[in-house]
């Protein structure tokens, strides 16, 4: 595709988004790119820049804290379509910087996710329906393992069944980091390709361990409110039912630095103005982030980022 029905393809797509997100009364707002805040995440290195007085400031991985504030002080359903910035990643569906369609929906429940995200699709896409999966279905139909019963190993023998190489394994390492770790190349390797093949998937109930910011699901703790979109093989989306305790989300900013130190990457600071946010009073709802330029690519036909827009640096 030639630059100028490239760019058209983009526009169309955005309006689209827009379209839908303002009928649903939604706002379109804006937040800051750099910010002296970061959420910590376990995979996940900002790109840092130095400031006044030694200071560092953080371009964003993604606008989900200041959101949040946002959130917490009344906003309402909120989204952007905000510049985003990852240290380090570069791929076919990976770039360091990217934009993301980032939006909150409060008092609403992953049902009413799922029906945003069959419209959403169905508009810039031009797909009908959306099939709900559970995670514990899709690994035993794809994967052959059971989540709720399998171990580190069992999963480390599955991927290699799948002709998959699983790294060498540290003694040290604890059994739950090993499993975590086993979810997600078995996740990435085999289950992902298989997703959304004939119209987009909605991956659901994910184990708790793999909640992120999720709150857990009250009917059947060892499971987080979560969801990932998948259409194509592509992960499009992922999202939650968010958790508004701040006890809580302080002990998941904490797990995700340990983690963070024991692959060998730099703690960050805790984000105190988010913390300070939940416990003014954080709204209930369903947070969902987007990747835009893959919207594109796909829209467009295409099978990497460069066919989503204009990378002058190629």
């Amino acid at each position: 595709m030639t630059l100028r029905p490239l760019l058209e393809t983009r526009a169309r797509v955005r309006r689209s988004l827009q379209r839908l997100f303002d009928g649903l009364g939604f706002l379109e707002v804006d937040t800051p790119v750099l910010s002296p805040e970061v959420l910590p995440e376990p995979h996940i290195d900002p790109v840092t820049v130095p400031f006044a007085a030694g200071a560092t400031h953080y371009l964003q991985a993604s606008p989900e804290a200041l959101m949040k504030r946002m959130l917490a002080a009344g906003a309402g359903p909120i989204y952007q379509f905000a510049r985003a910035f990852r240290a380090g990643e570069r791929g076919r569906l990976h770039d360091v910087e990217f934009v993301l369609l980032e939006w909150y929906a409060p008092g609403t429940t992953l049902a009413e996710a799922a029906t945003l995200l069959e419209r959403l699709c169905a508009a810039t896409l031009g797909t009908t329906g959306i099939d709900r999966v559970n995670c514990r279905d899709a690994f035993r139909d794809h994967a052959a393992v059971d989540l709720t019963t399998a171990t580190a190993a069992d999963l480390a023998a599955a991927i290699e069944r799948a002709g998959g190489s699983v790294p060498a394994s540290n003694a040290a390492e604890p059994e739950a980091d090993r499993w975590d770790r086993g979810f997600e190349q078995l996740l990435a390797e085999v289950v992902q390709p298989r997703l959304g093949r004939d119209r987009p998937t909605l991956l659901e109930a994910w184990p708790a361990s793999q909640a992120a910011f999720a709150r857990l699901d009250p009917t059947s703790p060892h499971t987080a409110l979560r969801f990932e979109l998948f259409v194509q093989g592509v992960e499009l989306a992922n999202g939650w039912e968010e958790e508004t305790s701040p006890d809580v989300l302080a002990d998941r900013i904490a797990a995700a630095n340990r983690a963070r130190a024991a692959s060998g990457r730099r703690v960050l600071p805790t984000p105190e103005r988010l913390l300070a946010a939940h416990a003014a009073g954080m709204p209930a709802g369903v947070g969902a982030a987007l990747g835009f330029d893959r919207l594109v690519m796909l829209a467009a036909g295409g099978d990497s980022l460069a066919s989503a827009g204009w990378r002058p640096d190629e």
